[in-house]
């Protein structure tokens, strides 16, 4: 809010609407608060008026007072501090620069976490292990193939990131009440929004201000791609705290560091502390998109009326999700170490294997060979009752092989 304010001011001091002295002190106020030396004059709740006009009155009553306290200059809180402006356009372009913000430190963070999966998948990309689907024994694949996935999932979500916040950073500064621009001179929006752009930092866009007042579509579109990489993010959670599963009666593929004790009653348990933090924290952040997308239902023909709201949610949802991601980044995925001989020995052990038979011996003879393992024959016995030489297929159930595209 502060740096809306402050740019409006410079946008009215170079068209003339403002004196160089009042310009001065509302400019520096505003750059005060918008450094956060105020927050605790700034007292509306965030669950207030639908446009957020409780939050503009607010802080224009702030800046108007420090201009007095601190400069000797007596400026008016509406006519002088909210001078082209209207609360229907300003808090919604504020509502944008922050999530915007955030929505940066979330990209950061996904990048540094695809770096350090593709790391660990390239590292691990000859270590076999079993492939499960519907938690069942499958063909073998590597550990590497598996983070693969993941990587190239959030490398996607880098993108999608980017184009959700390129489409926030399009605001609706210079609309005032109803998009039009009333009350404000025909070159403000131009000026304010360049100004906006060299005190935020951010490459902001003019966007169509009737759009960026009715509708949150942008912040809702920013919000699905913050659910879709939660998803995401808790699924790897999810893959990594079954393979630590253990250590003696689960699947135990992989050791993970814990130094907090895992039971209050039981001495020597491990558990999966900050990847359970992560996948609670993922969750919420799905739960955040609900009201995003909620909100993007209120309102009527001109106006949003869930604007506070929602840019709260956003926010808020979007740093949540920077630390889950920097904890996956920074904790968990350093701490992972493969049980190297515990993942060749369960993939050595999949009847899956027998899948490279079937070309040979078709599917339903296969699977009566799959089945007399699974009653407890041995795999040469059930061979030899099909009348074939174990020694025939031993190297066809090499389980590197079948890592690859592979037809015997």
């Amino acid at each position: 809010m502060g740096v809306v304010k402050a740019a409006a001011a410079r946008a009215n001091f170079e068209l003339g609407l403002l004196d160089r002295v009042k310009y001065k002190a509302i400019y520096e106020e505003a750059l005060a608060l918008a450094e956060g030396r105020y927050d605790d004059l700034v007292g509306v709740d965030v669950y207030q008026t639908g446009s957020g006009t409780g939050l503009n009155l607010n802080v224009n009553e702030v800046i108007a007072s420090k201009a007095l306290e601190n400069h000797g200059v007596r400026v008016h809180p509406l006519d002088d501090v909210n001078m082209s402006q209207s609360s229907n356009d300003v808090v919604p372009t504020a509502v944008r620069l922050a999530a915007a913000r955030v929505a940066l430190r979330v990209r950061g963070s996904l990048t540094s976490l695809y770096d350090s999966l593709r790391a660990m998948a390239e590292e691990y990309s000859g270590l076999v292990k079993p492939g499960r689907t519907h938690l069942r024994d499958a063909l073998p694949v590597t550990l590497g193939q598996e983070l693969s996935g993941y990587s190239d999932a959030f490398i996607h979500d880098s993108s999608m990131l980017d184009n959700a916040i390129s489409y926030v950073l399009e605001v609706p500064l210079g609309g005032t009440a109803v998009g039009t621009g009333a009350n404000s001179p025909r070159e403000y929006r131009e000026r304010a929004l360049r100004a906006l752009r060299e005190m935020s930092g951010l490459p902001i866009r003019p966007g169509s201000t009737f759009r960026g007042m009715k509708l949150l579509s942008d912040l809702a579109y920013l919000s699905s791609a913050y659910k879709i990489l939660a998803l995401e993010l808790w699924r790897l959670g999810q893959d990594l705290r079954l393979m630590y599963s253990g250590p003696f009666t689960g699947i135990a593929e992989v050791d993970i560091e814990s130094r907090a004790p895992g039971s209050s009653i039981m001495p020597g348990k491990k558990n999966p502390v900050t990847i359970e933090s992560i996948m609670q924290a993922s969750l919420m952040v799905k739960a955040y998109d609900e009201l995003v997308s909620t909100g993007l239902l209120q309102g009527e023909f001109e106006l949003s009326m869930a604007i506070p709201v929602t840019g709260y949610t956003i926010v808020t949802a979007g740093k949540l999700l920077a630390e889950a991601l920097e904890a996956m980044t920074r904790k968990v995925i350093p701490s992972v170490k493969p049980r190297v001989e515990r993942m060749r020995k369960l993939a050595r052990k999949s009847a899956a294997l027998l899948t490279v038979l079937s070309p040979r011996l078709g599917y339903d003879k296969v699977a009566m060979i799959a089945e007399r393992l699974q009653a407890g024959t041995s795999l040469e016995e059930a061979l030899q009752a099909e009348g074939i030489d174990i020694k025939e297929v031993e190297g066809l159930l090499d389980s590197h092989r079948l890592v690859k595209p592979f037809r015997p």
